[in-house]
């Protein structure tokens, strides 16, 4: 019965192909959730899996012509993931946001997200994780994904601290967006920020 449940679960995951992130509730179905923990835990000794979080596991990629060996999937790729099950809406925000933007070259040691799901942190390996932070759902409401993400990247620099560098940033941006379409988030947008986004388009 219990290498039953090892050969489900291997099998499940083998038609999703490789990369795929997983969750050990995707398998309530096939057996206990005892069962399956251990399951879970017995593939990840034997390397057919690896677990990335409490709960959280992947059907990894192996790189054979590099010889990198297993490829991990990236923390954007895992929060996307859990977003997705949770059915919330998550937007990168704080020092994560302005790396994603290029507005800084540093990357946090914890990616943070605003979220319109609930709050938690999800550690992940060597003391960095993943962080959501629960916000009001009218401040993910923006239709055009580069307004938002831009709007939260100024936010966390604050108006005092934008430099001339920051505000080319900011054109190099829009240059492909339309007018139209950032200003249709414009309600959403802090009116400093509104007065930066118009100059770009001067």
């Amino acid at each position: 019965m219990m290498q039953s449940v090892d050969s489900k679960i291997l099998n499940k995951i083998s038609k999703c192909g490789k990369g795929t992130i997983f969750f050990a509730s995707d398998f309530a179905t096939i057996g206990e959730m005892k069962a399956v923990h251990k399951a879970l835990e017995r593939l990840t000794n034997n390397g057919k899996i690896i677990r990335l979080a409490r709960g959280i596991y992947c059907y990894p990629k192996i790189d054979k012509v590099l010889g990198l060996g297993v490829l991990y999937p990236s923390f954007e790729e895992i929060a996307q993931c859990i977003a997705k099950r949770d059915k919330a809406r998550i937007v990168p925000t704080g020092q994560y946001a302005l790396n994603k933007l290029g507005f800084s070259t540093q990357i946090p040691m914890n990616i943070v997200y605003l979220t319109d799901g609930s709050s938690r942190k999800i550690e992940i390996a060597n003391g960095r994780g993943i962080q959501f932070k629960h916000t009001a759902p009218k401040n993910l409401a923006f239709k055009s994904e580069l307004a938002m993400l831009i709007t939260f990247a100024l936010k966390e620099l604050t108006q005092e601290r934008i430099t001339e560098e920051h505000l080319n940033r900011v054109k190099i941006l829009l240059q492909n967006e339309p007018k139209e379409k950032i200003m249709a988030d414009f309600k959403l947008i802090p009116a400093w920020i509104r007065t930066i986004i118009m100059r770009t388009y001067e």
